[in-house]
This record gives C-alpha cells, structure tokens and sequence, in this order.
C-alpha cells in the first residue's frame, strides 16, 4: 500500500492489483424484526409519575374497551430500539453511501446546501391555506423558478404543479387534449416511438387517445420515413424522449417537429433527460411545444423510494391558456394567485405541489449559473461515453453511436456462456455496486442500462468498470461464479419470479 499526495486530494491507493472493492469486506449485521428483540417488562423510556389523581374510567367507559397492555407490541430498551433501526438503516443502499448506476432515473448526489435551503424556518413554517400577502417569499420562488425553467429549455410558460415527471407527462397531453378540442377536434391519436418512456400510453389513454406504436430506426433514432406514413389529421401528438432511452440524442428533432407540424399535431417531449443537454440545447429551439422536467432527477432532489417528486410542465405560449391553476403572477411589486383562466385544464394537485423539491431546484440553478449548468451536461455525457468506451469490448453494444447521459450495453456476448443479464447484476452486488437498469429499453434484448451522471469520479467509475470486466471475464472462464452471485450479500440469490406470483405479506410472530 502506498499514500498518494497533491495539492488537492491526500489518499490511500492500494498497489499490486491488490484492490478492495466497495463492500465486500465487514462486518454484515444479522437484525431479526423488533417483536424478536428484548424482554416483557423491557422499556426504553421513564415517564415521571403524574401529579394529578387517578380516576376510575371505567365509570366513563365500557369496561370492555379498556386495555392496559398492547399485546405483541415489542418491549425493548433504548438502545435496542435505536440499534434495530440503525442496522436496518444500514443494509439500505443510498447515494450518500455509493454509485448508483441507473439508467434513465439519473440517481445523482445532490448538494447538501440545498437540503437546507429546503429547510428555512421560513419555508417550512407555511401552511398552504396562508393569504398569498402573508406568503410572499414562496410564491417569489414559484414565479421565479418558473422562469428559470422556461429559459433553460426554451419555452414560454409553466406551472409547476405536477407531483412527478408522469403526472407532468399526463399535464402535457392534457394540454394537447385542450388546444385541439378548442379548434374543433380533439383528435384521436397518439404516436409513440418505441424509444419514449414507458409510461407514455398510459398518459396517452387517460387522455382518452388511441397509442400508436411506432418502431425505431436501425440507428436508434426516429425513422422519418415511418413518422412521415404514421402522421395523419387525426393524431394529436408525437410523444417523444429526448434524448431517448438508448441514451442517443434525436439527430433529426427539427425534421420531426416539421413532419408532425405539417400535419397539424404537436410534439411532446419527455425531459427526463435533460441533464444531458443543458446549456447545449433547448426543447423549445427543436420545435417542441410542450415538454415537463424532473427537477427530482435533474435539478437536486434526492428521489428513489416513492418520491417526493416534482415534474413540471412547460409549453409554448400557444398552449398558455390551457395551463394549470392557480397561476402565480407579478403586478406592482406583488405575487398574486390567479384562478380565474376559463380554458385551463383545472388544478393538478392539493396547493401548491411540492415545495420542497421546488426550493431545493430554486437553490441549485441559482448556486450553479448557466456555466455551471452547462458543465453539468458536459460531464454527464464525458462520463457515460467513458464507461461505454471501456466496456465495449467486453460486452455487446446494440447501437455503437456515441451516448449521451447514458449508454446501453446487452448480455448477447455473456448468453453464449449461459450468463444473463440478471446474472451480472447479482454479480455487482458482490463487488460493493448497485446494479445498472436491467431489461430496459424493451428494444433491446438483454439490456443494461448504465448512467453514471455528472457527479461521479473517475475513481469510482474505474471500480465499476474493472467490477464488469472481471464479470465479463468469468462469464467465459467460470460462469458458475457469475450465476451463483451474490455470495457475499447478506440475502443470496432468490426466486424473484416465485416472490412476485406469491408474495408473503403476512405478519411473522
């Protein structure tokens, strides 16, 4: 072992190949549940005897719906009880604890500064039924933050209403819905590639539109050819990502716009992906007319675990009377809440949405800049060709253009060996990573999908570069030590598809 020393950085390096790996070495807690733990009689707090009498309440209540005991609920000390959760807290993996590799969820780790802007005393003491005069400095951040996202992606209005990036997506199409039932017919149609995201038909169904599904190209992008027979008078809208789920941006994105332009449709884009492309490229300058962002994935939310979540929409000024309400408005030095928009689309969520996440995204636009921005989408798409760049040799790449956030790889060279994307998966777990997206993009047999975002070290990155190597490498020389993985994990392999058909929700006495 030798220590390596700079200006910047002081650290231990180990040396002779000899490296150790994020979590495979330690002590790995065993924890039964709490009803196991401690003893009847055990507590883990003391509460001063009461200075006022006691009184009989049986004489007030049905002796029957008395009780002085809770039966099974656990008995145990303090420490026990904040030993238990500890332990528990710490079989959880979470970006304060390492690299999370999911494609098209970009699971990055955000600034803790903006964590306590999110927590001002002065924020967190609002209700949402407050008079917008006594809420001034909130909807301050409404109005101004609207604008900021407006700018970075080229639209004109926006409302930040929407809980998550799909109920964003559903505002979108609602839109759509709106604009063209004004002009006579609501159209019945929606085109979606199968390079979108997955949840496209279900926004394009509640929105009561037929999805027509539409193949990619052999490039992976969008076949104009296709898009050019599919578009007629009665689709509405063309739902697209960009970039999309193979990680490769819409070169042709003008010609499409065109092509459903022509037609008289409008084009939803998925902003999903928009730490790819900020301070590079605006939806609005394609020719997009309404998209929504994640400022969960993209502008410093930690998410993962059911939220909490926000996606904005955003659209050009055509669609600005179909927008949600209230809208947040500026006149003579103050905010204001305007109901009264007769074409919108109606009001998406209970108050305001989540502020929170909005104050945290407010906090890193403006700590970021535009430079700043724009360095974040230099490093993503840095990042992700690096990983693509050192592992294409080992490991099948379906469509070899360069990627932009992220990079998809496949188990097609591993399959010759019986060793399956699952398999290499399991395989991470036991060199310290959480495994990449599996088995998406659905257009790609096998699918690996891997961003690493703009936060991550090319110390870290080479750890799991060198991880899937070594995993690659076994799939040809010992496949039984990738199909049997994990080994080192506290939970060994399972039979997920016996857990999924018959799941065990009951209670363990």
């Amino acid at each position: 072992m030798e220590k390596t020393t700079d200006a910047h950085t002081s650290q231990w390096r180990i040396v002779d190949h000899d490296v150790i790996k994020p979590g495979t070495r330690g002590i790995v807690f065993n924890e039964p549940l709490i009803f196991e733990n401690g003893k009847p009689g055990r507590t883990g707090c003391d509460i001063p005897q009461s200075e006022f009498p006691k009184r009989n309440l049986t004489a007030h209540f049905d002796p029957a719906l008395l009780r002085h005991r809770v039966e099974g609920l656990a008995e145990v000390s303090e420490p026990e009880a904040v030993r238990h959760y500890t332990r528990l807290s710490q079989w959880n993996y979470g970006l304060d604890g390492g690299f999370y590799p999911l494609g098209s969820c970009t699971m990055k780790y955000n600034p803790k500064v903006n964590e306590t802007v999110a927590r001002l005393e002065g924020f967190t003491g609002l209700h949402p039924l407050q008079e917008p005069q006594t809420a001034q400095g909130a909807l301050r951040v409404i109005y101004e933050l609207e604008r900021m996202l407006c700018e970075i992606v080229g639209m004109e209005t926006a409302s930040l209403q929407p809980a998550a990036g799909a109920q964003g997506e559903l505002a979108g199409i609602m839109l759509v819905r709106a604009y063209h039932t004004e002009k006579g017919n609501p159209r019945k149609k929606i085109i979606l590639p199968d390079s979108a995201h997955g949840t496209n038909p279900a926004s394009a169904a509640l929105c009561d539109y037929q999805s027509v599904p539409m193949q990619s190209g052999p490039d992976g992008l969008i076949d104009l050819a296709a898009l050019e027979k599919l578009m007629d008078e009665e689709t509405a809208a063309l739902m697209l990502t960009n970039p999309n789920t193979l990680g490769i941006f819409e070169k042709n994105i003008k010609q499409v716009c065109e092509i459903v332009h022509k037609k008289g449709g409008l084009v939803y884009g998925d902003g999903a992906n928009t730490n790819a492309i900020m301070g590079k490229t605006r939806f609005g300058d394609m020719g997009i007319d309404v998209c929504h962002l994640n400022l969960h994935k993209t502008f410093s939310t930690p998410h993962g675990g059911g939220g909490p979540g926000s996606g904005p929409v955003l659209a050009k000024g055509i669609l600005a009377p179909y927008m949600p309400v209230p809208r947040v408005t500026l006149e003579n030095g103050r905010y204001a809440l305007d109901w009264n928009q007769p074409k919108s689309i109606g009001a998406l969520t209970a108050y305001f949405g989540n502020f929170g996440v909005y104050l945290r995204a407010y906090a890193y636009i403006l700590s970021m800049g535009p430079q700043g921005l724009n360095d974040v989408s230099d490093a993503a798409v840095l990042n992700a060709n690096y990983i693509l760049a050192k592992l294409k040799d080992h490991y099948h790449v379906p469509y070899n253009n360069t990627c932009m956030h992220e990079c998809v790889l496949s188990d097609k060279l591993q399959q010759e060996h019986h060793v399956s994307t699952l398999d290499i998966a399991k395989a991470l777990i036991d060199r310290g990573f959480h495994p990449p997206t599996i088995y998406f993009p659905l257009i790609v047999k096998g699918a690996m999908m891997i961003e690493p975002t703009e936060t991550e070290t090319m110390e870290t990155m080479d750890m799991f570069i060198d991880s899937m190597r070594e995993i690659a490498e076994l799939a040809k020389t010992d496949p039984d030590a990738v199909t049997k993985s994990p080994t080192l994990a506290k939970v060994k392999r399972l039979d997920e598809t016996q857990a999924a058909r018959s799941p065990d929700l009951r209670h363990r006495s």
